[in-house]
């Protein structure tokens, strides 16, 4: 049956995907969305992933447009099959990549979206506030309103991803010289700097917060209390580790006071966006948001090029109306 033949090829790629190229779970598990998709696709036509045409790729790609699904999606749905195609053929298990000269969609290169720099202050302050304003305004509360801003402020200052914040531990965290050491996918190190504002609520948070969550009160005893000694940096009540979905419920409520709903990939995208309207080069971009390729980072180029134009206007005397 065509499913079956799918799932072992599909599960052939995954386990090349990490053994063999080191990727993350989540990342694996990403893939095998993207693929699975595609297959259930081609079993409706009594096709399998080994027998795909191009064809079948555009139909599948036109079909997931027709269901308005984003051209960011649909990029990266594309991007799975052409590393699954390319990894087939290096296997020698087809003749011919189906995925071969099939551009990626156009819509793919839309700059993310971003909050504005005074949404994006009114984020950043919204866990001290709305903490300070809470009606029973405990040791806990005070402590989680410290930590919420530290994470806000982190996210934003060296744009990482949730499963790099939560992962994030104290040995990483270098608070005198400015900086800290990220782990991000494939396990790739990269130096991510950390501005004044970041170092201050880090600060305030390792010496005013993460004592108090870290601390758990034993059973049986209103008083007495034990310190869990987690490698973490930033951690839950008890010492326990952060999950994803609290940190995404985290960065929503936060945002809600700006009048957005944003996520933790918008602050990423908003600390990019920022850098490259205040004049960064992409190269530097890139090292900081830790993409493998410069590519990746070119979403950004047409901030870049509007930045280049209106300095271009103000300062070139021949650019200047007469």
């Amino acid at each position: 049956m065509a499913s079956d033949a799918n799932s072992r090829v599909l599960s052939s790629f995954l386990d090349y995907l990490r053994i063999e190229k080191g990727l993350a779970p989540l990342t694996t598990s990403a893939y095998a969305t993207d693929i699975r998709q595609f297959s259930g696709f081609l079993e409706k036509y009594k096709r399998t992933l080994l027998t795909a045409k191009r064809t079948d790729v555009r139909d599948f790609l036109q079909q997931l447009f027709s269901h308005q699904v984003d051209g960011r999606s649909v990029g990266r749905k594309l991007s799975a099959l052409r590393h699954l195609y390319r990894y087939l053929l290096l296997d020698k298990k087809i003749e011919y990549d189906p995925t071969l000269d099939i551009e990626s969609p156009r819509q793919w290169k839309v700059l993310p979206k971003a909050l504005a720099r005074d949404e994006m202050e009114s984020t950043l302050a919204a866990p001290l506030r709305r903490h300070n304003g809470a009606a029973q305004n405990t040791k806990h509360a005070a402590a989680l309103g410290i930590r919420d801003r530290a994470m806000l402020e982190v996210f934003y200052a060296g744009a990482l991803r949730v499963s790099e914040m939560v992962n994030a531990k104290l040995e990483d965290l270098k608070l005198d010289a400015g900086y800290m050491l990220v782990r991000g996918k494939g396990d790739k190190e990269r130096v991510v700097p950390l501005g004044r504002s970041a170092q201050h609520a880090l600060g305030e948070y390792l010496k005013l917060a993460r004592p108090e969550l870290a601390a758990e009160k034993q059973s049986g005893s209103p008083i007495s209390v034990s310190v869990i000694n987690s490698p973490l940096l930033f951690i839950a009540r008890g010492g326990r580790k952060l999950t994803r979905q609290r940190v995404w419920q985290m960065v929503r409520t936060a945002s809600e006071t700006s009048g957005r709903t944003a996520s933790p990939h918008m602050l990423r995208h908003s600390c990019a966006t920022h850098m490259v309207e205040n004049g960064a080069d992409l190269r530097t971009v890139q090292t900081i948001l830790g993409h493998a390729d410069i590519s990746t980072t070119q979403v950004y180029t047409h901030l870049a090029l509007d930045r280049l134009r209106t300095v271009y206007q103000k300062h070139h005397p021949r650019a200047k109306a007469r």
